[in-house]
């Protein structure tokens, strides 16, 4: 059986669904291939979604979203169980298949669910049991993401040593957890973790976490982790092995570090690098290229080295958040049929982190525009000095922006503290246009809310300017808060 269309999306994550219905909203003819029997790709059933489900669920149950608030003391309830965790999570998870479904179905996009593999350079065979169908397309969008990276010598088993996916699958809430890597999905689940009591310890390699924060927000982040949560931070660690002791339920992990140190764990989790969903896929046969951890080489229209075969998400790799993973698709579908929609992704990408508590950030951090030569001021505001700060008992958090001396052009900002991924857009807008702090002086802000914080950082970038310059002119300072 052969059918032609003009598209085929091999994935329906976040990449295929959005690549698939800007095709079909154009008219163009659509087939999404997906093997799993639901829709939504990692983001929807193994990662953003779930995580994020998860955390607001942690929160929910340690009583942390009250910190500091009316005296209450943070504490986990009792007698919580893994059906208490996971009930939401599932709620949410369902509601965002029907979603999808009823986008596929508005847009007329005709689902096959199968493994897929790529024939010839518009041809695709999707197998179901011991069925085989033949699809055809002018043009065919791989968006199979990707998948945890499992290192042979790691003794992955589902239970006691996890990955990423497996974790979510866990029927008891561990006592006490290893967390392998200080990146963004290690930090988010020790955050949830550690909000319901778990003992958390993180292994990193590096000298912080997070490495592409700025390195006051990533400071911060541990500060709050190793006396909020007790979360242990060991930095500039590396794991030697780790072995799995014990039989039946008195099993354990223990973790070895090259500096002769052990650490038991009743679970760990392997969190250090994802590598693209290719395999088994065709590519290398029919000439599309990849590099040694999967990835698909495309263009800057997000072609591969297959004229009629496109990628996009998070099979191609950095920076794999599901909100790129949109546009890229969008942007490929658009190349392939010359609409004159979209030509490019945005280069202003908002990068979220939901950790406890949030972070976000767009743009220059303080130490990558300095990296650069960039003649930059910085400006903070403290969510202490901010009342809709006080009234939701996050003081902790702050707003930082990083701005050039000489035209006030913002050129990055960086947020630590509640709603960080919400209001990380303003500054994003405000880069887009290419504008100025002075936005944000003019500006008029709704009071109280934790936005407002944006004017008085902008007046803190201000007065930091007028000490340099006083400074220099060896004349006294002018001070104080509006």
């Amino acid at each position: 059986m052969s059918d032609h269309f003009d598209l085929i999306v091999i994935g329906a994550g976040p990449a295929g669904e959005k690549g698939a219905a800007q095709a079909a909203y154009f008219g163009k003819k659509v087939c999404i291939v997906e093997k799993a029997p639901k829709p939504g790709g990692a983001a929807v059933n193994t990662g953003t979604i779930p995580s994020k489900t998860l955390r607001e669920t942690a929160l929910h149950f340690s009583g942390l979203k009250q910190r500091g608030l009316y005296g209450v003391d943070v504490r986990v309830q009792a007698n919580i169980t893994i059906a208490d965790f996971m009930q939401r999570e599932r709620a949410v998870v369902e509601a965002s298949w029907k979603l999808i479904d009823e986008n596929f179905e508005r847009h007329g996009i005709t689902v096959v669910q199968g493994t897929a593999k790529i024939v010839d350079a518009h041809t695709v065979e999707v197998s179901r049991y011991t069925d085989t169908r033949r699809l055809t397309a002018d043009f065919i969008l791989v968006a199979t993401g990707s998948h945890p990276l499992k290192p042979a010598e790691i003794p992955f088993d589902g239970e006691i040593v996890v990955d990423s996916d497996d974790v979510l699958m866990l029927q008891h809430i561990p006592q006490r957890l290893v967390v392998i890597g200080g990146g963004v999905i290690g930090c988010e689940y020790a955050g949830i973790f550690g909000a319901l009591g778990c003992r958390v310890t993180i292994v990193n390699t590096r000298e912080r976490l997070l490495m592409q924060l700025d390195s006051e927000v990533s400071e911060a982040l541990c500060n709050e982790m190793t006396g909020r949560l007790g979360t242990q931070v060991m930095l500039n660690s590396e794991v030697k092995e780790i072995r799995i002791e014990g039989s039946g339920n008195e099993r354990y992990a223990t973790v070895l570090l090259t500096d002769g140190s052990t650490i038991d764990a009743d679970c760990v989790l392997y969190s250090i690098g994802r590598e693209g969903s290719t395999r088994d896929l065709g590519l290398e046969a029919v000439g599309v290229r990849t590099n040694p951890r999967g990835f698909v080489l495309v263009d800057g229209h997000f072609r591969s080295t297959v004229p009629s075969i496109f990628a996009a998400g998070d099979v191609i790799g950095f920076p794999a958040l599901a909100a790129t993973s949109m546009e890229q698709a969008r942007v490929a579908v658009c190349h392939a049929f010359d609409f004159k929609y979209k030509d490019k992704v945005s280069p202003v990408l908002p990068y979220g982190v939901w950790t406890v508590p949030e972070i976000a950030m767009v743009g220059e951090t303080a130490e990558s525009a300095r990296e650069k030569d960039l003649p930059v001021e910085i400006g903070k505001s403290s969510y202490r000095l901010n009342p809709r700060g006080q009234i939701i008992g996050d003081v902790d958090g702050f707003i930082k922006l990083v701005f050039r001396r000489d035209d006030q052009r913002l050129l990055g900002c960086s947020i630590f503290g509640e709603n960080a991924c919400e209001l990380i857009h303003v500054a994003a807008a405000v880069l887009s246009f290419g504008g100025t702090i002075d936005y944000f002086i003019q500006g008029v802000f709704n009071y109280p809310t934790l936005s407002d914080a944006y004017k008085y950082a902008a007046y803190d970038g201000l007065q930091r300017m007028a000490k340099r310059a006083s400074r220099v002119a060896g004349l006294p300072a002018m001070g104080g808060r509006d």
